[in-house]
């Protein structure tokens, strides 16, 4: 008993214990060797050679125990009861998170997503070649692919000069589409008609070749100068068909025929018409061509002639 408490007991170095029923009214008796009495302690405690005994920390057999050694089993008693708590968390953890039902997903792999994709029971059918019944076995012949759709197809026939034209002006510019180009001279030939019976000059002068563009320019001028205004408004554009193409050089120039129902009129000074009708729907057929050089940068088509219908 008392060598397992020497560490704890103040001035101990054998046995430290003394009973309280052995303590007397004039102060300690002279205990056993190695012990103090009161009166050595008290001595000893005014020559500053040792603490005054803690008559608070006094376990149930009378030991006096230091204060570190009650905070020591303090928290060894929290130690345990962390350690406890600790392990109960990873048992419960583990039986909710470590165990495997068999319907966990495999872990993704961008690189093996096809491979890991079910085959069809037809895909793992491995089609023998056919036999016959007096020679070896031979193999199916492949059927030839269809053809490539014609490229001027709904715009020029096969094997006219116009096809022909054309894949001479593709050769040169890959991207020349003839439908694309068509639908662009519609919009170009609605712009035009407008701009002339507007009067917009500068609209004129970006779609229009020099020498087209002065010859509609006077004649808005000539209209101006009567004092007359003319009014167009389109209802459809019927048609626009190729009619021709040449390639000239570097320029090429496509003829376009245009079918199409306009209501136009040309009013006086007063108000009176003097051209046209503003209540009738007219058919109106023209033949336009334009043109452009290969390989410019300017993607334009310009208007480089106008004829009437035939």
């Amino acid at each position: 008993m008392a060598g397992r408490y020497c560490a704890t007991i103040l001035w101990c170095d054998a046995p430290a214990v003394q009973s309280a029923g052995q303590a007397q009214a004039g102060g300690w008796r002279a205990g056993p060797r190695g012990t103090k009495t009161g009166r050595g302690i008290q001595e000893a405690h005014r020559a500053g050679r040792g603490p005054v005994p803690h008559q608070r920390n006094r376990g149930a057999h009378g030991l006096v125990v230091s204060p570190e050694a009650w905070r020591s089993a303090v928290l060894d008693i929290y130690t345990i009861i962390f350690l406890a708590l600790a392990v109960f968390i990873f048992i419960r953890l583990r039986s909710v998170l470590g165990q495997r039902t068999g319907r966990e997903r495999p872990p993704y792999d961008p690189y093996s997503r096809d491979a890991a994709r079910p085959t069809p029971a037809s895909d793992k059918v491995v089609k023998l070649p056919e036999r016959n019944a007096d020679g070896p076995g031979r193999v199916e012949p492949v059927e030839e692919a269809e053809p490539a759709a014609y490229r001027w197809d709904g715009v020029a026939q096969e094997g006219t000069p116009l096809a022909n034209t054309l894949d001479e002006i593709a050769a040169r510019e890959p991207d020349f589409d003839a439908k694309h180009f068509l639908t662009g001279a519609k919009s170009a030939y609605e712009m035009i008609v407008l701009a002339f019976a507007n009067g917009d000059r500068r609209m004129l002068k970006d779609l229009l070749a020099k020498d087209v563009y002065d010859g509609f320019v006077s004649a808005i001028s000539d209209r101006e100068g009567r004092g007359e205004v003319m009014e167009s408004r389109f209802v459809s554009i019927e048609k626009a068909d190729l009619l021709d193409a040449s390639l000239k050089g570097a320029t090429a120039q496509v003829t376009v025929r245009f079918v199409s129902k306009l209501i136009s009129c040309t009013r006086a000074k007063d108000g009176t018409v003097v051209d046209g009708s503003p209540d009738t729907v007219a058919d109106v057929t023209d033949v336009w061509t334009f043109a452009r050089e290969l390989g410019a940068r300017d993607p334009n088509w310009k208007l480089v002639a106008t004829e009437a219908a035939q």
